[in-house]
């Protein structure tokens, strides 16, 4: 798996060899960026980038990647034009302008705006024009030059925002999520960190204004949590958290230690974008519904009756079991949402593998086998190991108050490897 770090020493160093010389940038600003805050990480061109790229369009595209964006453009206007004419004949099938107009319908917003690059295109050569023709008008030259200076980040800007429109897009991103958090290798410590983690993506989604809803939750002896799963529901949520998959490992001293040793014990996250029942067809033959009397979290006011819910996908052996409700028919209905997640995963995974034989190479690929960050306690810091950055306040990140740090940079990346993978297609 190739690290940030790595991307940028080919980017930068190398002067993006590969796919020519990417983005211009300030290296002297971005070294002062790295020793006046609390991050380390990656070659220092990074932060800037980060800065710049994701909040607005300072950078400039390379002359390489406009001309291979361009051809893309080209692209699109010939088939917008192709389907436009199919609209226009009388005699067309109505099976062929049904799939014309609703592929138009998609070409649209991407067509909006290569229709207003075009135009602010058009704009910048008649400036151009003036300048040339009237070099001896000071006056004048300072007015278009100004007029000129505009109309060129327009143009930066749209083409920024085409560039994005044409890399390629995961049509979950937008969903909601399920959240599912599971002590690993390190007993109670592991089971009281699984609970910090899972508090903290509750506190992150609070911040963030997204509605977080308790699916079910494991205790173990020590209240902490074996296992614990939740509903996360707003705008791009799955798109925002897909990369947290993986296993978080934590150094710290365990309450149960009486040496003062440090231990590493490690929990297993799941991000897994919410099914919508067209995505998932659940027959009633294929599904075996147990119940059971709740214990444990969840179970106390309940544990009398047979509230508790497990369901299992008879096909794939898939289980799922819910006693956080009182009801049961309330612990039903969260469980067929989280198995419907589980297999949404599965099917969508299987058509990404099958559709790209990069998918080992890119970050964030959601198996939770892989360690994706370590929380050290006794130093202050977290360190994501895909990006290669380190944050310096472990109790903001614990708080939900800095896991934009990482979140950021793991996005950015995945477009930085999407610019590649589009500029060597």
């Amino acid at each position: 798996m190739r690290s940030l770090g790595f991307i940028w020493r080919n980017l930068v160093v190398q002067d993006l060899k590969c796919f020519g010389s990417l983005f211009s940038s300030d290296l002297q600003s971005s070294r002062y960026w790295f020793r006046s805050s609390s991050i380390s990480g990656p070659p220092s061109i990074y932060p800037l980038f980060l800065r710049s790229y994701s909040s607005g369009f300072d950078t400039q595209l390379s002359t390489d990647l406009i001309r291979i964006m361009e051809q893309r453009l080209l692209a699109i206007e010939h088939r917008a034009t192709y389907l436009q004419n199919i609209l226009n004949q009388p005699e067309a099938l109505p099976a062929d302008y049904s799939r014309a107009n609703k592929e138009l319908r998609k070409l649209s917003s991407s067509m909006d705006l290569i229709n207003e690059l075009r135009a602010k295109q058009k704009e910048i050569d008649g400036l151009k024009s003036v300048i040339a023709e009237c070099p001896e008008d000071k006056d004048m030259c300072d007015m278009v030059n100004e007029e000129l200076g505009e109309a060129v980040e327009e143009e930066n800007r749209l083409q920024h925002l085409l560039l994005k429109s044409l890399l390629p897009k995961d049509d979950a991103d937008e969903r909601d999520c399920i959240l599912e958090v599971r002590a690993g290798t390190g007993g109670e410590e592991a089971s009281l960190f699984a609970m910090d983690i899972f508090k903290m993506y509750e506190r992150y989604t609070q911040k963030k204004g997204w509605r977080f809803e308790v699916v079910d939750i494991m205790e173990s002896d020590l209240k902490g949590y074996k296992e614990a799963s939740g509903s996360i529901t707003g705008a791009g949520v799955y798109g925002k958290l897909k990369f947290e998959s993986g296993i978080h490992r934590v150094q710290r001293v365990p309450v149960t230690e009486k040496s003062g040793r440090v231990h590493t014990s490690a929990v297993s996250v799941a991000i897994l974008p919410q099914a919508d029942e067209v995505d998932v067809q659940l027959r009633n033959e294929d599904l075996r519904i147990d119940t059971y009397r709740s214990g444990g979290s969840g179970g106390q006011h309940a544990n009398t009756t047979n509230s508790a819910v497990r369901i299992t996908h008879v096909p794939s052996g898939m289980t799922v079991s819910i006693q956080d409700e009182r009801s049961q028919h309330m612990n039903k209905a969260k469980a067929l949402k989280v198995l419907c997640a589980k297999l949404y995963e599965i099917e969508r995974l299987r058509i990404q593998m099958s559709r790209s034989k990069l998918r080992s190479e890119q970050i964030g690929s959601g198996d939770r086998s892989e360690r994706i960050r370590t929380y050290n306690f006794p130093q202050g810091r977290v360190t994501d190991h895909r990006v290669g950055i380190t944050h310096h306040s472990i109790n903001d990140v614990m708080q939900g108050e800095s896991l934009d740090v990482f979140i950021e940079a793991l996005l950015l990346q995945q477009e930085m490897d999407a610019i590649a993978s589009f500029s060597s297609d």
